[in-house]
């Protein structure tokens, strides 16, 4: 039999469009990058696609290059409101779209969001601007917050479509008019959960309870009246640890110092546990993980508990209510309320062992239903498409 293969050597080859295939990633951090996005990138990079990441210099640009991205340093004050900081910001972004012509770039946080919109358009380049959380902007009444949203509403004209990662957040922008072409958000539903990453893992089986609350500390999170409700709770529950994981003086105005957790520790109502890169042994040491934050984007640190089958214990605020059901699996409670925290963790504590092993059996099943990874891959895979006309 003759085989006419006039079409195969017409067809482009999808490696070498990969291969033609540059993509940019800006963020505030490039931590966030690599913890949140890992799966992205590296469906990237293992196609032969060139990732180059854009952000403040921290010890993640290792592992980074070492999976195939390139690593540029931005200049971010984070928590700043120096308007000539900001310049820099935006003065360093264009000169880079200029010179790395990337076929899109995506921008993470308030900031790069900002400002890299503005100046990807000025360089004519494509971008997409990802919502990761409306932080202090929707949280505070501050003058900072005001300009912020005027910001928000003059850059978001820029970008060819905005990601939001919950209902909640895309409503507040459209309600607020923050967008000035409202058909361009998209509803992303979280960033997703490699399910292989964090396979479920029974519950400890032992006298001792441990409560854990994983993420940078931040008053924002809930810290406060998570260190009030282990004071109330842990004379009526002696079994009861309630511990933190995560960085502390980070740059963020929200940020708690060092000190104050010192200070925690000598009065013996939390266990700090430092920080880590892989937050996986520590959710298996955990029998339930807490997040009393003001609002999320959707907090990773949820669905990954949930993935690895830990019951819940977190606010009915925007993000926090896409990971949790109350009831289902995990229990939620009023934010800014250390009374209400308190007797959500009570509740927790009350529930006998087969009960909580139902609510960790829930939540597994819920985020392989709703927040695979591979599905959120899938999405940037479409749209990269549409834009540069390359698949990976």
């Amino acid at each position: 039999m003759i085989f006419n293969d006039h079409s195969a050597a017409s067809a482009p080859n999808p490696v070498s469009r990969a291969q033609s295939l540059h993509i940019a990633v800006v963020c505030n951090t490039a931590w966030a990058i690599y913890t949140y996005r890992r799966g992205l990138l590296l469906a990237l990079t293992q196609s032969g696609a060139r990732v180059t990441v854009i952000a403040p210099r921290d010890r993640t640009f290792e592992p980074l290059a070492a999976m195939g991205c390139r690593c540029v340093e931005l200049p971010v004050a984070s928590k700043g409101t120096n308007p000539l900081d900001d310049l820099r910001t935006l003065v360093a972004l264009y000169r880079h779209y200029r010179a790395l012509k990337p076929g899109v770039v995506f921008h993470y946080t308030i900031k790069p969001n900002i400002y890299g919109s503005i100046a990807a358009w000025l360089a004519r380049t494509p971008s997409v601007a990802v919502t990761t959380g409306l932080g202090y902007v929707f949280i505070q009444k501050s003058r900072a917050a005001q300009v912020a949203k005027r910001l928000y509403r003059f850059a978001f004209r820029f970008p060819r479509e905005v990601w939001f990662l919950n209902r909640d957040d895309e409503a507040a922008f459209k309600d607020g008019n923050l967008l000035a072409h409202p058909e361009r958000a998209r509803l992303l539903h979280g960033e997703g959960v490699d399910l292989d990453d964090f396979p479920f893992t029974s519950l400890p089986e032992r006298a001792q309870f441990a409560f854990v609350l994983i993420g940078r500390l931040l008053w924002d999170k809930g810290v406060g009246e998570y260190v009030e409700a282990a004071r109330t709770l842990r004379a009526r529950y002696p079994h009861a640890r309630f511990q933190l994981l995560g960085p502390v003086g980070v740059d963020n105005p929200s940020a708690i110092s060092r000190e104050e957790v010192a200070a925690w520790e000598r009065e013996g109502v939390i266990e700090y546990l430092g920080e880590t890169a892989d937050v996986r042994p520590f959710i298996a040491d955990a029998d339930c993980v807490v997040l009393p934050s003001y609002r999320e984007g959707v907090p990773r640190t949820l669905m990954e508990a949930s993935a690895m089958g830990r019951p819940i214990v977190a606010t009915n605020v925007p993000g926090c209510r896409e990971v949790v059901t109350d009831g289902v699996n995990g229990l939620l409670c009023e934010a800014r309320n250390a009374a209400s925290l308190s007797a959500s963790l009570a509740r927790m504590l009350d529930l006998d062992g087969p009960a909580r092993a139902a609510m960790a059996g829930r939540g597994r099943k819920k985020i392989e239903k709703e927040f695979d990874e591979r599905v959120v891959v899938q999405r940037y895979r479409e749209l990269i498409r549409e834009i540069t006309g390359s698949t990976f």
